[in-house]
């Protein structure tokens, strides 16, 4: 055999692996006579490739079919959720939330950590503390998780893996500073935009499901928008699409800088922002932005106003996303957009008046844990890959 004609072969196997191996995660338990009828494979194929499958651990056999008649009942094989673990982790900048699930998607383990890291070295040691403690009190080896996705504010450099536009964040954007997290964790790692993540997580299983085009908005500490198109997230040309905190505020545009590193509207209409708003109402007695929503669920009349005026900032947004991408539908979350049942009816008011573009407005479904589901899911697609591609390179 040439070395042209065994490197064929072994290109051959892997892809038919890897074919068999995608229509189990797709389909779930499968006979070995199934599986060759929908792949087009033959029999023999099929089960010489489920055989060093299972013998990887990546596939298991989970029963057999009910048989009425004689003969043989047919085994029926499944992917073996446990051959790898996924961790998600979302930074915040009030909370560490981390969250370990099998290659099935199921969340194992869960946990939250107040973050009081004050520089990059902090954030990076109560992250990777908190994931290894999920995957401890899930009874997991460390060594079983193969790949983590962090979901954090700004965009991060391809080139350099530096966090750009996380300006709430003290530290994190520091070079170097997502490498200091890999060589913590010890697995592969992807850094994302919060905003993103938690619009596949809409997506996957919340607000945003079936909807071929929506955004989800996410107001909290920061202002930022993930845009899921056709079941993809859309990124731009340098992965900073739906960086609405960027959108220039007021009339004159008067508060910018000549290089500004916090954004307009995220200046106007952030959770500081609100605080800020509330103190200047009259409303000295609040000390977070939580306080003004629940006041004004209280009916307080100073916190209604406040909510009417963040309502008009948010608008803005929302009118300038409609005009660019006319969105189906616009999903509100984060930590100020949660309270969507003080903030929905005042923001479809004022979209009544600033434009004629106005997409479907809905809450979140996911509420806080939206970053968290979208971390889970895409480490969940990379850890199968990955489990895959560890067993052939062995």
């Amino acid at each position: 055999m040439t070395e042209e004609s065994a490197w064929n072969r072994t290109v051959l196997r892997v892809n038919n692996e890897r074919l068999l191996l995608g229509r189990l995660r797709a389909d779930g338990a499968t006979s070995r006579a199934e599986l060759a009828r929908i792949t087009g494979l033959s029999k023999p194929t099929v089960s010489t490739a489920l055989g060093r499958l299972e013998r990887a651990g990546l596939v298991r056999e989970v029963g057999k079919v009910a048989n009425a008649g004689r003969g043989r009942s047919p085994v029926l094989y499944e992917a073996d959720p446990t051959a790898g673990y996924a961790m998600g982790i979302d930074i915040g900048r009030s909370w560490v939330r981390a969250a370990v699930a099998d290659l099935n998607g199921v969340v194992l383990g869960r946990g939250d950590e107040r973050n009081q890291a004050d520089d990059a070295d902090a954030l990076v040691a109560i992250a990777g503390t908190l994931a290894r403690r999920v995957a401890a009190q899930a009874g997991l080896e460390w060594s079983s998780v193969l790949h983590t996705v962090v979901g954090s504010p700004g965009v991060t450099d391809s080139a350099t893996h530096a966090v750009r536009y996380a300006e709430n964040l003290p530290g994190w954007g520091r070079r170097g500073a997502t490498d200091l997290l890999q060589r913590e964790l010890g697995t592969g790692l992807e850094v994302v935009n919060d905003a993103n993540l938690a619009a596949l997580g809409e997506y996957s299983v919340g607000a945003g499901q079936g909807c071929e085009l929506f955004v989800y908005l996410l107001i909290g500490t920061g202002i930022g928008a993930g845009i899921v198109a056709g079941g993809k997230l859309f990124l731009g040309a340098h992965g900073a699409a739906g960086e609405v905190g960027y959108l220039p505020w007021g009339v004159d545009g008067s508060g910018a800088s000549d290089a500004p590193t916090r954004g307009m509207l995220e200046d106007a209409a952030a959770g500081d922002a609100v605080l800020a708003l509330a103190h200047g109402n009259g409303l000295t007695e609040a000390v977070s932005a939580k306080d003004v929503f629940d006041a004004a669920r209280a009916g307080d009349a100073r916190a209604l106003a406040v909510v009417g005026l963040e309502a008009e900032r948010l608008a803005h947004a929302v009118a300038a996303v409609a005009a660019v991408i006319d969105p189906a539908l616009v999903v509100l979350g984060g930590g100020i957009g949660d309270n969507a049942d003080l903030l929905l009816e005042p923001l479809r008011a004022a979209l009544q008046r600033i434009t004629p573009l106005r997409p479907e407005l809905v809450p979140s479904q996911l509420g806080g844990d939206a970053v968290l589901r979208g971390a889970i899911a895409t480490a969940v697609t990379a850890a199968r890959e990955r489990a895959f591609e560890v067993w052939n390179a062995g």
